[in-house]
């Protein structure tokens, strides 16, 4: 090769070398538009231009509205051309009047600079994490003998990425308070615990205490405390009167739920459509009490339409908020100001509750019957019977009504009103003589009888039911039994065809007061005659009939779907006032997340719960193992539990919440009990709590988990645990609610003078799960120590530290009544000295030895208690509880320093 042809080849090197090295250094850094692009615009543009206010036209709310034409008739980005760009030129404006953001302060040069390069680059738009479908995360690949899980891997990578290290393992005893306390609210067993204690292979010995933990049957207790705040259940209907509400099936159908390890979309689905299913149970129609758990307004001239809309736009909010931690409620009165959601969206995806029986009436229909074994079996041998006669669709009917009362027509949606009241404007329709009031728009096709419920106090009254006129042809007539009571009735009439308005007129030639109330409806039921009349067994399966009919027995409001005739049209709200109805519209779900909804599931709550347990719908499974980890962790990966959208924090550790909804979905087969296992198997949750001056300085909030948190116990752990510590903890499960020790005065119900009355022997000593709720009075303790009042769902609770809480636990008298009972503990042990009994009892309570400074300070205070008891008979006697009685000044003492105890700082906090 001549030297002129390696001059030439070396030249082209060089040269293209140079290119190469010119391109790297010049190339302009990529914009993401989650990461760089949308958190300016959130925070300096979308109030002005987004899903609340578009001025000029322009919004940046999705791509498409971006790059549309705003007011001017031209688009405001330009891809491609930030110089062309009316967004870019606004920003850089020197002219006040034309400068955006418009009378705020500037954007800087860096936030400028990156708003021109995206849109330079293209103006290419990002989906928000949270609203892609979950993919499976690859686990990091990292080595350390700490690992002992690949949960511990993302953590560990964090961890390094930071330059911090892992804390130790926490010592047997507080590791096994924690887990316990974490996976069932109270202590284990004491054989339990000594055998975890004792045991040689600690490694082995933990998983049994776990496993033992997840089969215990306080587990679905202890979780089920988590699941009532996000159904707001409570007992009572709330708003102003705040009446009781038998509605603890349902709590106890979710204490059992999670006991069984239902898998969490089944869970989900229950809970959202379980009267869909084909035959439902019980127990699925009691699920669905998740969605009655709404509040319902029962105050004189309340309007019921009005309520029944709050309701259903509650089960709405729930839902998102509760389900996949969207703030989905703000989208009732505009489009999301930061989220793809659209305004007529909302109520598209509130079509899917609008359809239910339930509308606001006092007596909460519908109602299941929860009839016993004995009624049951007549109810299955009645329909057997009816399938025989006449058809299994017939049967499935008549088994509807008797167990649910559907489809019954509410007396107080009656109309066109002479004579007649709608009393309270809420309660039912009362009728004066000569009254008259339309049913509107009843169902008669194939109905020959009326069966309704009423009580009239006088005699010689009838009623006439007539066909689309008052004067209109005549249904049927007969005569009123005199009742003092609600009893039910029955008319017939031939058999009908259509969808008619049905007249009720009412005549009494005996009375003589006009404006006296004489006959009261509560509902109506129309339908075809009981069938198999001539057939053999008629006679006793009718008795059996109306026996079901008529007996008394438990009930819960459950959801009932409307039948075809009385579905209701679906609109838009404008601006979120009910009374403004816009546009017509049909059950859907967003937009943005259409894609997870399968192709068969049918436009009602089935195919709502069905999108919602979709593995492609990408906020369920995040949202709960993002819960669970709370639960354990004290906060979330993402910490705001109610928000995962672009307004939420941001997440700690993304791929390890993507990596732990996957495996819930595909490995575990929803199954939360293999979730948790994972969890609390995992190295990072076994952590000692300590912190040190490194922690302290890089990551004060332990966002990082380099070491265990340490935080102060729910309501209900506390209440629970010194149940558990001072051995009075009564092991009854499920039932209706208790009434434990709380002072005079908290409740106050004008309405209806209900009182709290002190549940008597172990009652008052049940796990604080079973506590009565009142949503305008909650049990004052529980309140104290942030739990949520269950006026609307609370996907997490907010920790506070207040000195009112140590006030409660030394001296609300249950906490001084548990103590008492702890000391009674202390002294059986047989120790005969009160600095033995104090060492016992500390170990009771921690499951370690006292640290010598601690038994000081205990040994003093038994003193200086002794000391002041024996000079005061009188004191000792009032504090042990009865002032008539005289005690031993020791007892006391004691008793002091047990409650002195039970409010030490490691005993009410988790480390």
């Amino acid at each position: 090769m001549t030297s002129q042809k390696k001059i030439f080849i070396a030249s082209v090197f060089i040269i293209t070398a140079a290119l190469i090295l010119f391109s790297l250094f010049t190339a302009e850094k990529q914009i993401d538009f989650n990461a760089d692009v949308k958190p300016i615009l959130n925070k300096k543009c979308i109030s002005c231009h987004g899903g609340v206010k578009q001025q000029a036209g322009f919004s940046v709310l999705f791509r498409a509205e971006a790059m549309g034409n705003t007011k001017s008739g031209k688009p405001a980005i330009i891809p491609g051309h930030p110089e062309q760009s009316e967004f870019i030129k606004r920003l850089k404006s020197d002219d006040p009047e034309e400068r955006m953001p418009y009378k705020h302060p500037a954007l800087d040069a860096s936030e400028i600079d990156i708003l021109t390069a995206w849109v330079k680059q293209g103006a290419k738009w990002g989906d928000h994490w949270a609203y892609l479908p979950v993919k499976p995360a690859e686990v990091p690949e990292v080595n350390n003998e700490w690992l002992r899980n690949d949960l511990d891997k993302f953590i560990y990578a964090k961890l390094e990425e930071k330059h911090l290290k892992p804390s130790p393992q926490a010592d047997r005893a507080t590791l096994l308070r924690r887990v316990s306390l974490d996976l069932i609210g109270i202590y284990p067993s004491e054989k339990l615990a000594q055998d975890y204690l004792n045991s040689k292979d600690e490694t082995k010995a933990y998983e049994v205490l776990v496993d033992s933990l997840l089969a215990s049957p306080h587990y679905g207790e202890r979780w089920a405390s988590m699941w009532l705040d996000i159904a707001r259940y409570a007992d009572t209907k709330g708003y102003e009167s705040d009446p009781n509400r038998n509605i603890w099936a349902y709590r106890d159908w979710v204490i059992r739920a999670f006991n069984k390890d239902m898998p969490y979309n089944q869970f989900i689905t229950e809970q959202i459509a379980g009267d869909l299913m084909p035959d439902p149970t019980d127990a699925q129609y009691i699920a669905t009490a998740f969605s009655r758990n709404t509040p319902t307004n029962d105050e004189g001239g309340t309007n019921n339409e009005e309520f029944r809309t709050a309701a259903v736009l509650d089960r709405v909010n729930a839902t998102w908020e509760g389900l996949m931690s969207t703030t989905f409620s703000c989208v009732q009165c505009h489009s999301h100001p930061y989220d793809p959601f659209k305004h007529d969206e909302y109520y598209k995806f509130m079509s899917y509750f609008n359809n239910t029986r339930d509308e606001d009436v006092i007596a909460e229909y519908p109602l299941l019957k929860q009839f016993d074994d004995s009624l049951t079996k007549e109810l299955n041998k009645l329909t057997s019977w009816v399938k025989t006669v006449s058809s299994a669709q017939e049967a499935k009917k008549i088994r509807l009504f008797l167990k649910t009362g559907q489809p019954a027509i509410n007396s107080t949606t009656a109309d066109n009103l002479q004579h007649a009241v709608i009393g309270n404007n809420n309660i039912a329709l009362y009728f004066r003589n000569n009254a008259i009031a339309r049913l509107k728009h009843v169902d008669l096709d194939g109905a020959a009888q009326l069966i309704f419920r009423y009580k009239s106090p006088e005699p010689g009254g009838r009623i006439s039911l007539h066909i689309d006129a008052p004067d209109g042809p005549l249904l049927t007539s007969l005569s009123l039994d005199t009742t003092a009571a609600y009893r039910n009735a029955y008319a017939g009439f031939k058999k009908q065809k259509g969808i008619h308005d049905v007249y009720i007129r009412y005549a009494n030639p005996t009375l003589g007061n006009p404006e006296e109330l004489v006959v009261f409806f509560d509902w109506f039921h129309f339908s075809a005659p009981f069938p198999g009349k001539g057939k053999p067994g008629y006679a006793a399966y009718k008795k059996t009939f109306d026996d079901l009919l008529n007996a008394r027995v438990p009930t819960t409001p459950v959801m009932i779907e409307n039948p075809a005739a009385m579905q209701r049209q679906n609109y838009v709200f404008e601006r979120g006032a009910w009374t403004a109805k816009g546009k017509t519209v049909q059950v859907g779900v967003p937009a943005a997340l259409a894609y997870a909804m399968p192709e068969n599931a049918p436009a009602n709550r089935t195919g709502l719960a069905m999108w919602l347990t979709d593995k492609r719908n990408p906020l369920v499974s995040r949202t709960m193992v993002n819960r669970l980890w709370e639960q354990l962790y004290s906060t979330g990966l993402v910490e705001t539990l109610e928000d995962m959208g672009t307004q939420g924090m941001a997440p700690t550790h993304q791929e390890l919440l993507d990596y732990m909804a996957w495996q819930l979905m595909y490995k575990y087969n929803w199954s939360i009990k293999k979730m948790l296992k994972q969890l609390v198997m995992a190295a990072t949750y076994r952590q000692d709590s300590k912190v040190s001056d490194e922690l302290k300085e890089k990551d004060l909030f332990n966002k990082y988990y380099a070491r265990a948190p340490r935080v102060r116990l729910s309501a209900e752990q506390i209440r629970d645990q010194y149940l558990t510590i001072s051995g009075v903890l009564s092991p009854k499960m499920y039932g209706p609610p208790v009434m434990p020790w709380q002072p005079e005065g908290i409740w106050f119900s004008p309405y209806n003078r209900a009182k709290w009355k002190k549940s008597e022997g172990s009652d008052q000593y049940r796990r604080g799960i079973y506590t009565y709720w009142k949503r305008t009075a909650p049990y004052p303790s529980a309140i104290a120590f942030d739990a949520a009042s269950r006026v609307a769902c609370s996907p997490r609770r907010i920790r506070t530290n207040t000195p009112l809480q140590a006030l409660v636990t030394l001296n609300d008298s249950a906490y001084v009544d548990m103590a008492r009972h702890f000391v009674v503990r202390m002294q059986h042990t047989g120790e005969k000295n009160a600095s033995l009994k104090i060492a016992k009892g500390y170990s009771m309570m921690l499951y370690k030895p006292i640290p010598q400074n601690r038994l000081k300070i205990f040994e003093a205070l038994y003193d200086k208690a002794l000391l002041a008891f024996k000079k005061d008979a009188a004191s000792a006697s009032a504090f042990m509880g009865d002032k008539q009685k005289p005690v031993r000044p020791e007892d006391a003492a004691l008793v002091l320093v047990a409650n002195a105890m039970l409010n030490l700082d490691e005993v009410v906090t988790k480390n």
